[in-house]
């Protein structure tokens, strides 16, 4: 007698925490460190702006997807006239999102150079643009800052799919 088991896709992976598993379509972002859990609209980022630390929240449980680093997303708007047409189709009104992962050694790319308008990861000096799909402008890492496409639903910003190629960095 054969018995017949059904996985789901990420249990399988061993992501069996609600608040590991990755982004969904639907998620609200939410500011990390904030206790309150008030999903963000687009008012809350301001152009031009250091990026915002955010995370995905799954609205119908409030399960905050902060047990993974690879879940911590960074928003920045830009000027929407300025992005790129590949950009543009993951931008909502001039927000984008990307991990905050590098692609290079897996440090948080946290900073901002506003002069630039450019995102940096102080570790190895890489600088990503973030008008043109986070492509690499100088520095050691090998590719873009995968994306989190974005909507805005119910005037809050939301997960409108999952990351536009895989999230983490190079090994040595």
């Amino acid at each position: 007698m054969g018995l017949g088991l059904s996985v789901v896709p990420e249990l399988a992976l061993g992501q069996d925490d609600p608040a590991s598993m990755r982004p969904k379509e639907g998620d609200l972002l939410i500011r990390t460190g904030d206790s309150t859990m008030k999903p963000l609209t687009p008012d809350d980022i301001t152009p031009g702006a250091a990026p915002t630390m955010a995370w995905p929240m799954d609205p119908s449980s409030n399960t905050v997807r902060s047990g993974s680093r690879f879940n911590r997303v960074l928003l920045v708007r830009v000027d929407a006239d300025k992005l790129s047409a590949e950009t543009n189709t993951a931008a909502a009104d001039g927000i984008v999102a990307y991990t905050s992962i590098c692609t290079h050694a897996g440090c948080d790319v946290a900073d901002w150079l506003a002069e630039e308008q450019l995102l940096y990861c102080s570790c190895h000096s890489s600088k990503f643009d973030p008008r043109d799909g986070a492509r690499v402008v100088d520095g050691p890492a090998p590719r873009s800052l995968p994306a989190l496409p974005l909507r805005i639903a119910d005037r809050n910003l939301t997960v409108a799919g999952p990351f536009t190629a895989r999230v983490g960095f190079e090994s040595a």
